[in-house]
């Protein structure tokens, strides 16, 4: 079986770029058995599709890479092409746009879109190679022949959902390099010292958490495992190993309760249970803030600046995404073309580009995917 552009994934950045090529010139080989399985549990399910503040600055990986894609399909024209198809994102949590009601509500916009081209499900891409002009790609069904082949592949997060690493195979066959991968966006377990945080699961607060002088700001969620939450999930992506620091008094003073006769539980803006958890690991009695010595002051203010090392995370099938990836170095950042085969592109979260949370991977989802289409839909002219 022959066409012209072949794409390896069904996800967002290959059912955008599916949906965008000229009618019949594409083939989406997907190993699941639906196209955009984990867009719909992403976001709890409402699909975070993109955010009101954008830059390089909030995403991991080489700024220069990714700005021509950020500038050429940026948010606005993201939000611009979804209200064409009538699909109105909802803005929350005061930059976050999601789907009104489900993350099925753009999966069916691009369901539409793509019955234009030739989907092959519950087909695994076992291996690609190239001769002359044309690609052979190799799957558990057939073999296909392709002019252009496009890794849309994704990273590692959701095994269950059919996460593999068939991306990476495929660029490190073409000689390119594969930047090591690691989940991202996801909880972190603990050592021993921290186990009375398992206590306290399904407690959550307000922090700020500071790892490699970047600040995450969000919740913290106490689980049975370690400590998830959007705060913790944003952290992950900038940890490597080593000590955090979280402030579980953000914007709070010590002046602003001084002289009160109330308990320290009382007084602090966290759940007392979370408070009386920390009195008690930092051997200090819940009394009267008025009755609280120097010394006592010291140890609470622990709170404020609370060091640990997680022991490490809840692992991919708990992570939003992969970092890591492969190298943007060896990928043209104005055509998404490895620089070193032909008509072998790699667009999405495959890359060695990762966002922060709050719809900054789905973002590059579709922007890179965008630039693919320009520089496919110029060869396709000629």
């Amino acid at each position: 079986m022959r066409t012209n552009i072949l794409i390896i994934g069904g996800g967002a950045s290959g059912l955008m770029l599916a949906s965008l090529l000229p009618k019949g010139s594409a083939t989406i080989v997907e190993s699941n058995h639906k196209l955009g399985a984990k867009m719909l549990v992403s976001g709890g399910g409402k699909c975070n599709i993109t955010n009101r503040e954008m830059g390089t600055e909030y995403f991991m990986g080489e700024g220069h890479f990714v700005k021509p894609a950020l500038d050429i399909f940026s948010q606005k024209k993201l939000l611009h092409w979804l209200e064409e198809k009538k699909l109105f994102p909802q803005l929350r949590k005061t930059n976050q746009y999601f789907c009104k009601n489900s993350a099925q509500e753009l999966l069916d916009i691009f369901l539409k879109e793509v019955k234009k081209q030739k989907i092959l499900l519950d087909e695994k891409v076992l291996h690609v190679t190239k001769r002359d002009k044309y690609f052979s790609v190799v799957t558990n069904k057939r073999t296909l022949s392709a002019e252009h082949v496009v890794v849309a592949s994704g990273g590692l997060s959701f095994p269950r959902l059919g996460a593999s690493p068939i991306g990476y195979d495929i660029a490190k066959s073409f000689g390119h390099t594969v930047i090591k991968t690691a989940p991202a966006l996801v909880g972190f377990t603990v050592q021993k010292e921290q186990f009375f945080f398992k206590e306290l699961s399904g407690t959550s607060t307000d922090v700020e958490i500071t790892i490699n002088e970047t600040k995450c700001k969000g919740s913290l969620l106490f689980t049975h495992k370690g400590v998830s939450g959007p705060a913790v999930l944003d952290a992950s992506l900038y940890w490597e190993k080593g000590k955090i620091e979280i402030d579980f008094l953000p914007c709070f003073s010590w002046d602003s309760i001084k002289g009160s006769n109330k308990k320290v539980s009382t007084l602090l803006p966290l759940p007392k249970r979370i408070t009386k958890a920390f009195l008690v690991q930092l051997e200090l009695e819940d009394k009267p803030f008025s009755k609280i010595s120097p010394i006592e002051l010291q140890k609470l203010n622990t709170l404020k600046h609370y060091i640990f090392a997680p022991a490490g995370t809840f692992g991919y099938t708990k992570a939003e995404v992969t970092k890591g990836g492969v190298c943007t170095h060896e990928v043209d950042a104005n055509s998404m073309m490895s620089k070193k085969i032909e008509g072998l592109y790699f667009i999405g979260e495959v890359l060695d580009i990762t966002g922060r949370l709050g719809g900054y991977n789905f973002q590059w989802a579709f922007s890179s995917a965008y630039i693919c289409f320009n520089n496919l839909g110029r060869k396709n002219e000629h």
